[in-house]
């Protein structure tokens, strides 16, 4: 008799990828690459800096800023990226700022940390709840269609 193996586990996340590990894509001309502007909250106070866009290479559509969150913030340094799902932003391109209404420098220091490893539904669900967004229905049959990563809103957006 043969051992049982375990099935190959699902590929979930492993379709979001750091656009600097995908040579081959680049931001769209008509967008702007937002990667270190400062980041702020819903009192405009500073959270941190856009540190990677996470895009989604089935897409091709950025889904997530990777946010490297200010040292002032006293966030130990394992703890200190979070990635936000592109919709809940907004853009100020005069002055190079990302805008998070749902985000204090307080509730920042409650949501959940990134570690650069896959992203997992628990952990898209964990960053949902922390924005106090609503999760997508089960029988949803793509997770994304939902405002909170609409990209083209993001880059029409403004404050």
């Amino acid at each position: 008799m043969e051992p049982v193996l375990d099935p190959i586990p699902p590929a979930q996340g492993l379709h979001l990828r750091r656009l600097r590990d995908l040579p081959e894509f680049e931001v769209a001309d008509d967008d702007p690459d937002v990667r270190g502007w400062t980041v702020r909250g819903a009192d405009g106070r500073p959270l941190g800096q856009v540190a990677e866009l996470i895009v989604d290479v089935d897409a091709l559509k950025v889904r997530y800023l990777d946010i490297e969150l200010d040292l002032a913030l006293g966030i130990n340094e394992r703890d200190r990226h979070i990635l936000l799902p592109i919709g809940v932003a907004a853009l100020d391109e005069d002055d190079d700022n990302v805008f998070v209404p749902s985000l204090t420098r307080e509730s920042v220091l409650e949501y959940p940390p990134y570690a650069e490893v896959h992203i997992s539904r628990e952990y898209e669900h964990a960053m949902l709840r922390a924005l106090n967004l609503q999760l997508p229905e089960a029988a949803s049959t793509t997770f994304y269609d939902q405002p909170s990563y609409n990209d083209r809103a993001f880059y029409r957006r403004r404050p």
